[in-house]
C-alpha cells in the first residue's frame, strides 16, 4: 500500500514498499477491536523474522499475554518462534507506573534496550496509554517520543485508541489529532457491523456480520494507495488483507 517511483530508462515506474516506509514514525488508530494489536503484533512477528530487532513496549497487555500472543500467531504463519523471540525485546509498562506515568523513564529504558539489543524498530502499543489521564498533554508526550525515536532512527508504530465520539474514518484518537498531526502518516482501521438492508444491499454481506477495512490517511514520507481496502482477520488472529472495497464490492456482484 506504501509505494516509492524510481527511473527506469525515462519513465517513472511506481514499486510497492512491501511494508511500512524505513525509518517513519506511523500511527496505527482505529476504533476497539478494529484489530491494532493484531496487525502491529504481526509487524513485529515478520521484522524479527527477517532478522531485525524490535522493541516492543507494551502498555496495555502484560509482556506474559504478548509472549503468548505473539508464539500462537507465529505458530499459525509458520514461523519459529524459539528463533524470532531472540529478536524480540519487550518492555512492560503495562504494571509499571513509573514508566507509563514518566516519559523520561520510559525513554531512559528504551534507549538502554535500543543501544544493548540494537533494534531497528519500535511498537509503543498503545501511545494512548502515555497520556490516559492528562489528554491536554498528548501532544508534547507524544512529540517527546517521536523526536526520541527520529534520534536513534528507528522505524516505529505509535498504536493510538479513539474515543467513543470520534468519527471511525478520520486519523483522530484520544488527544485530538496529536499523534496524527506528529508522526509521519496515519493508518485507519475499521470495521462496520452489517444491521440494515441497505448495508446488505451495498456491501452484499449477511446480516450480522462484520466488514473490515483499512486505509492509510496519509504520509509526507512516501507515496501511498489513498483506497479503503478490505481486510479480515483470520483464525490464528492475523491480518489478511484482501482487496480495494470497490473490488470487494464489484466481485460480489457477480458471485
Amino acid at each position: 500500500m506504501f509505494w516509492k517511483v524510481e527511473i527506469e530508462g525515462d519513465k517513472p515506474v511506481k514499486k510497492p514498499l512491501g511494508g511500512i516506509p524505513h525509518l517513519s514514525i506511523i500511527n496505527l488508530t482505529g476504533v476497539p477491536d478494529s484489530g491494532k494489536s493484531l496487525l502491529a503484533e504481526q509487524f513485529a512477528l515478520y521484522q524479527a523474522n527477517e532478522g531485525y530487532k524490535v522493541l516492543f513496549i507494551t502498555v496495555e497487555s502484560p509482556a506474559n499475554f504478548l509472549y503468548t500472543s505473539l508464539k500462537a500467531k507465529s505458530a499459525y504463519l509458520g514461523m519459529d518462534f524459539d528463533r524470532i523471540s531472540k529478536n524480540i525485546v519487550v518492555i512492560d509498562a503495562s504494571e509499571n507506573p513509573e514508566l507509563r506515568e514518566d516519559p523520561r523513564a520510559l525513554m531512559d529504558t528504551m534507549a538502554y534496550a535500543i543501544r544493548e539489543k540494537k533494534t531497528t524498530n519500535v511498537i509503543i502499543d498503545s501511545i494512548t496509554g502515555l497520556y490516559e489521564h492528562k489528554e491536554m498533554m498528548a501532544r508534547q508526550i507524544v512529540r517527546q517520543f517521536f523526536n526520541f525515536l527520529k534520534k536513534w532512527k528507528q522505524t516505529a508504530l505509535f498504536v493510538s485508541q479513539k474515543r467513543s465520539a470520534q468519527g471511525a474514518e478520520t486519523a483522530e484518537a484520544a488527544g485530538g489529532l496529536a499523534v496524527a498531526h506528529i508522526v509521519d502518516g496515519s493508518i485507519v482501521m475499521d470495521k462496520k457491523l452489517i444491521e440494515t438492508r441497505w448495508d446488505i444491499t451495498t456491501f452484499k454481506l449477511p446480516l450480522g456480520s462484520v466488514l473490515r477495512t483499512i486505509r492509510i490517511d496519509g504520509c509526507r514520507l512516501t507515496g501511498h494507495d489513498t483506497r479503503t481496502w478490505v481486510f479480515e482477520i483470520t483464525e490464528g488472529g492475523t491480518i489478511n488483507i484482501i482487496s480495494p472495497l470497490e473490488e470487494f464490492i464489484r466481485r460480489k456482484e457477480v458471485m
